[in-house]
């Protein structure tokens, strides 16, 4: 962990990292679009979650729900990657002292997998039924998505407020 935390020392403390943290506008703005970024792609995947639970747009199909969406929901992902890279890059210690910040990034590659085995292997094995009364397994990635993204969330408003490591 002391060469982790070495290292994050490093890259808080360099040219890049001390510009974003020192400049009025910089910190702030790449905030802005970490929270945007957030809000399209994760605001959408809450839809997608919501219709594979059979919640929301019924009526719609799954797979046209998953293709027309899917642009946006990685273009979101791209501009709140960049951004937290761009955020960490200029607080990584702080981050890394966090435990907020270490559920954030389990949450995230726990919604990861998630996304992955339903991209992979569950929406072959069921591409017939995307139109028609969908398998339970549709809403179990549905309910799990739903709740990673949710606590990735709630552990990175926490950041700020709860107390590194001790």
């Amino acid at each position: 962990m002391t060469t982790l935390l070495t290292l994050a020392e490093q890259i808080e403390s360099s040219a890049i990292g001390v510009a974003i943290a020192e400049s009025r506008y910089a910190y702030p703005i790449f905030e802005g679009v970490h929270l945007i970024g957030l809000a399209v792609s994760v605001g959408l995947i809450f839809i997608t979650d919501l219709r594979l639970m059979g919640l929301v747009l019924k009526r719609t199909s799954v797979a046209s729900v998953l293709s027309h969406l899917r642009p946006y929901v990685i273009g979101g992902f791209i501009a709140t990657f960049v951004s937290g890279g761009l955020l960490f890059w200029s607080s990584a210690l702080r981050m890394l002292e966090s435990p907020a910040f270490v559920f954030k990034l389990v949450f995230i590659a726990l919604a990861g997998i998630n996304a992955l085995v339903f991209e992979l292997k569950i929406v072959p094995r069921h591409a017939a039924a995307l139109a028609a009364p969908l398998p339970r397994s549709f809403a179990y990635a549905g309910v799990a998505s739903l709740s990673l993204w949710t606590l990735t969330i709630v552990c990175g408003r926490l950041i700020p407020y709860l107390p590194a490591w001790s």
